[in-house]
C-alpha cells in the first residue's frame, strides 16, 4: 500500500513542481527545445505573456538549473536562453502531457459543455 501524498505547504518538492508545471514554464523549455533563442525571440513565441511574467519565468528557470543564460558580447549587448541537459529531460513528460491535452482536448470540451449547461442559472 503506497503512502498518501499531503503536499505539505513546507514541502521543497511542492516548490519545485509550482516552478516548473506553471504553463509559461512548460512552454519556454517546449519553444526552447530546438536551441539557443534570443529574449526577444522568446517573446515572440508566447502570445500573451508580458515582458515582466517571462523576465520572471526565465529567472526561475535559470535558478532551478533548467536553462542556461549567456551574455552576447555585441553591441548592443544581447542575452540567448538555452535548455540545459536537466532542462532537456523534462521534455518526455512535457510532450506526453500535450499529446494528452491533444488526444483527449474534445472530452474535456465535451464535460466543459455539460458542466456549463448543469451549472448554468
Amino acid at each position: 500500500m503506497s503512502t498518501p501524498q499531503r503536499f505539505a505547504v513546507d514541502c521543497p518538492s511542492r516548490l519545485l513542481f509550482d516552478q516548473i508545471a506553471d504553463k509559461w514554464s512548460m512552454m519556454v523549455l517546449t519553444v526552447l527545445d530546438d536551441g539557443p533563442m534570443r529574449f526577444n525571440a522568446v517573446k515572440r513565441s508566447l502570445e500573451g505573456v508580458t515582458q515582466k511574467a517571462l523576465t520572471q519565468c526565465l529567472r526561475r528557470l535559470e535558478r532551478n538549473g533548467l536553462i542556461l543564460r549567456r551574455v552576447i558580447p555585441v553591441s548592443p549587448v544581447a542575452v540567448e536562453y538555452e535548455i540545459t541537459p536537466l532542462g532537456r529531460s523534462l521534455q518526455t513528460p512535457f510532450k506526453a502531457l500535450y499529446s494528452w491535452t491533444l488526444t483527449h482536448f474534445d472530452e474535456v470540451e465535451a464535460a466543459r459543455q455539460a458542466f456549463d449547461k448543469r451549472t448554468a442559472n
